[in-house]
């Protein structure tokens, strides 16, 4: 072979390697992490069978990576340790800050077939009367939409702050709802259809936040290649729960059931306009 044929097959060669580097990663397994809104029993009940689901239409294998900070869970997305997740509003916004191959994938309706919920202000019998001075706080995660950042919008609506307040974190939804029934705290801020759920323990529903995006899988585009997003995208948009598939999805998780739509970044713009209302603290105050 001459010299000029050898150099130009390192030429081709580079410039495919070059090609490669630019392509999206195509993993073999795919990795999953839900929110902890739960204790991990539940949650792994709950996203099971919609990941079997995909794995069989897809043909690849799907992996639930379980952690209990909402922290971690965006770090190991921009890491590259996760192709997917299912994140609230919040902890996506985040994430997409420093890290635009985060792709909002669908949004899973809830029950009442909307594309948004809310986050609830609980208590257990206590009035949210003004001033406040000396009241207590239950809160989940500093990156829980439903924590610091919903609860100082409500209170903001009635001229007070949280940060003014006495504040804990207590990691999940159902842990900030049995400390509230148990008169641990006066108040708390959970999702409302899990406030709902409580509602046998004596919690009741003193406000709730405007309209928010639905909870939504977001997929990691650096690792996933367009055509897969896509066709996630269309397999859980396809999924009619008042039709055929009506049985199927009966057996996943009570927030996966109610069918999905597809979602978009500019979905996310009420939530990025509430954050900058406050400084959201890392650690509560007592």
């Amino acid at each position: 072979m001459s010299a000029a044929a050898s150099r130009c097959l390192v030429f081709l060669f580079v410039l495919l390697l070059g090609f490669a580097g630019h392509r999206p990663l195509q993993a073999q397994t795919l990795y999953f992490a839900p929110l902890p809104m739960e204790q991990p029993e539940e949650v792994v009940k709950q996203f099971k069978p919609m990941l079997d689901y995909l794995e069989k239409r897809l043909g690849t294998k799907i992996e639930i990576h379980y952690s209990t900070s909402y922290a971690e869970i965006l770090e190991r997305f921009r890491t590259g340790q996760l192709d997917l997740a299912y994140l609230g509003p919040l902890p996506y916004v985040s994430l997409r800050d420093n890290y635009p191959q985060a792709e909002p994938l669908v949004h899973f309706l809830e029950k009442n077939g909307q594309a948004t919920y809310s986050c609830a202000l609980i208590s257990a019998g206590e009035k949210l009367a003004r001033p406040l001075r000396g009241k207590t706080f239950a809160l989940t995660q500093p990156l829980s939409t439903c924590g610091f950042l919903a609860v100082d919008a409500m209170l903001r609506e009635r001229g007070e702050k949280l940060e003014n307040q006495r504040f804990r974190y207590l990691d999940k939804h159902d842990e900030v709802a049995l400390a509230v029934a148990r008169g641990d705290f006066d108040f708390g801020g959970i999702k409302t259809a899990i406030a709902l759920r409580y509602a046998h323990l004596g919690i009741t529903i003193l406000d709730e936040t405007p309209p928010l995006p639905a909870f939504a899988l977001i997929a990691n585009s650096r690792r996933i290649a367009p055509q897969r997003l896509q066709q996630l995208r269309e397999l859980l948009t396809g999924l009619d729960p008042k039709g055929n598939e009506r049985k199927l999805l009966a057996g996943w998780g009570e927030q996966l059931r109610h069918g999905a739509i597809a979602a978009r970044d500019a979905d996310y713009d009420v939530v990025r306009r509430l954050r900058k209302q406050a400084t959201i603290p890392q650690k509560g105050n007592f």
